[in-house]
């Protein structure tokens, strides 16, 4: 998790995610901001979509000397006039994927941001199927943030580029971010960044911190840094990698994870492991606290974290966790059409015996319809959640060949 080049003063401060279509140009964007292309994994580059949840982290400066809104930079020293530039903040970005099939994980990396950048390609007429998914659930998620990047400018003609800015609006006019702004961009070319820069400072705030409370933290990814053939004396513990979402955490702290590993007769048991060492901003720290993405490597065998084997537990001091779940009930909502498809398609009742996926923080996991009403339906899930009653849910139920979502609600 590293910033452009440059050491980032401080750990990230705010975490920003970035949304829309498959092949909106998210990811360039990601890396026109902080030089990191945030998609790694091997398949992921061999057919140039997102896959799993991507990061990466950038300080953001203020040229003094520079007329606003374009005085806004990656940069210690201004790209336009050579000034020496003020740190206002560092981010961490979560690269989301847009394809139809992959809309759960993209519910798991929305649960942790505080803000979105919502990328629009200006050549398609707004909003695609996945643009509709993608807005409706960050808006149940409760992001209010949001901030439009219409992207792809440098292949459209002014004409196609003010229509386009008409739709986004007429979309957006009758929804809590009706106000949002829209960036025109080329990621592919970099301009208009420091427009989009400048807009990221001004309508997503860094939220208030509940430092005082106990660590905790959904974990997004976890990994084995260990490269194939490493001795046995030196092989390094598992990493986890999350977003804190309160409290502070320590090199040497002991944490707890839940719901852990699963034990025999479907039951799991929690994990507790030791602090090694704490990355944040692209650095070593000795302690990381609330806001932005923070990896934590730990004593946990390296086997137990590869592959994003921890991803959707919870992290946190011991004892202070939210109780693990094996049935969970739900006071719900449905929407009246099925978002995310190109017809309309009515959302029709859940039913007892119906196959649900549902997303709580991080957590991705399905359960069976023991029960339900028109309020409130309860599900045995097939893997374990944690979380708190008042926690927010979203539902998906397969639609097609894809999990689609139909709903949303939270944990009674």
């Amino acid at each position: 998790m590293s910033s452009r080049g440059k050491t980032t003063p401080r750990q990230p401060e705010v975490s920003i995610g970035l949304l829309g279509h498959v092949d909106n140009g998210k990811s360039t964007i990601v890396q026109a901001i902080t030089g990191i292309w945030p998609a790694r994994h091997s398949e992921e580059l061999k057919r140039g979509i997102t896959i799993k949840i991507g990061y990466a982290d950038a300080a953001i400066y203020r040229c003094p000397n520079c007329e606003e809104p374009f005085n806004y930079t990656t940069e210690e020293r201004c790209p336009r006039c050579g000034s020496e530039t003020e740190f206002v903040r560092a981010i961490s970005f979560i690269d989301c994927p847009g394809h139809h099939s992959l809309m759960v994980t993209m519910l798991s990396g929305a649960a942790l941001f505080d803000g979105a950048v919502f990328v629009v390609d200006a050549r398609k007429k707004f909003p695609q199927p996945q643009d509709r998914e993608h807005f409706r659930a960050v808006l149940i998620l409760g992001v209010k943030n949001l901030v439009f990047a219409q992207n792809k400018l440098d292949v459209v003609s002014r004409e196609r580029a003010l229509e386009n800015y008409d739709e986004i609006r007429e979309y957006i006019k009758d929804t809590p971010v009706k106000d949002a702004p829209i960036i025109p961009i080329s990621a592919q070319h970099s301009a208009g960044i420091d427009v989009l820069l400048w807009a990221m400072e001004k309508f997503i705030p860094t939220p208030p911190r509940e430092l005082d409370k106990p660590f905790r933290m959904p974990i997004l990814r976890s990994f084995d840094i260990n490269p194939p053939g490493t001795p046995a004396n030196k092989i390094r513990g598992g990493v986890i990698g999350g977003s804190i979402i309160r409290g502070t955490v320590r090199v040497g702290d002991e944490i707890e994870i839940v719901p852990g590993a699963p034990t025999s007769g479907g039951k799991y048991e929690s994990l507790i492991t030791e602090v090694v060492n704490l990355r944040a901003g692209g650095r070593n720290v000795e302690e990381a606290r609330s806001g932005g993405l923070t990896g934590i490597e730990t004593k946990l065998d390296p086997a137990l974290t590869k592959s994003d084997g921890m991803t959707g537990n919870m992290a946190g001091a011991p004892g202070t966790l939210p109780p693990t779940r094996y049935d969970i009930e739900i006071e719900y909502t449905l929407f009246e059409k099925v978002v995310g498809l190109s017809q309309e398609v009515p959302v029709t009742p859940i039913n007892v015996g119906e196959q649900l996926v549902v997303n709580v923080y991080s957590t991705v996991t399905s359960g069976v319809v023991k029960r339900r009403t028109s309020e409130k339906v309860e599900l045995q899930l097939r893997r374990p959640i944690v979380a708190e009653e008042g926690d927010k849910v979203a539902i998906s139920r397969i639609i097609g060949s894809a999990w689609r979502l139909i709903g949303y609600g939270k944990v009674v």
